[in-house]
């Protein structure tokens, strides 16, 4: 049941993220991407970000098969749901911790790819 509710907080979330993102007006910086992802994803942008710098940061010396790029990230999304929002084993260790913010985000980021999986449209 809690795992229903917090998926639909994301849902209901992303919607919001997606029409009031401040990221998305005219600031003189269309053309860039940031990490090389589009600013069309907003959602993706941030969730990479948590990847890369609580994930990969572990993943690049003990786990490189499973190390998040850009291209794959979608592809593990399941993954990083059983992971950090089921079994609630990563990230490992006491160094690394995540933030409520950055929980979130990974959280609405699982729950746009399972909507586009499955053809919901919000």
């Amino acid at each position: 049941m809690t795992t229903l509710v917090k998926l639909i907080i994301a849902i209901c979330l992303a919607t919001m993220t997606g029409q009031n993102d401040p990221q998305a007006s005219s600031d003189g910086y269309e053309g860039l991407a940031y990490a090389g992802l589009s600013k069309e994803d907003p959602i993706e942008e941030r969730a990479f970000t948590v990847l890369t710098n609580k994930c990969n940061v572990c993943h690049e010396k003990r786990n490189r098969r499973r190390v998040f790029t850009e291209d794959n990230m979608n592809g593990w999304s399941n993954y990083v749901y059983k992971q950090v929002f089921i079994k609630k084993r990563m990230p490992k260790g006491k160094k690394i911790k995540l933030t409520s913010e950055e929980y979130q985000d990974l959280l609405t980021w699982i729950s746009s790819i399972k909507n586009n999986e499955n053809g919901n449209q919000l």
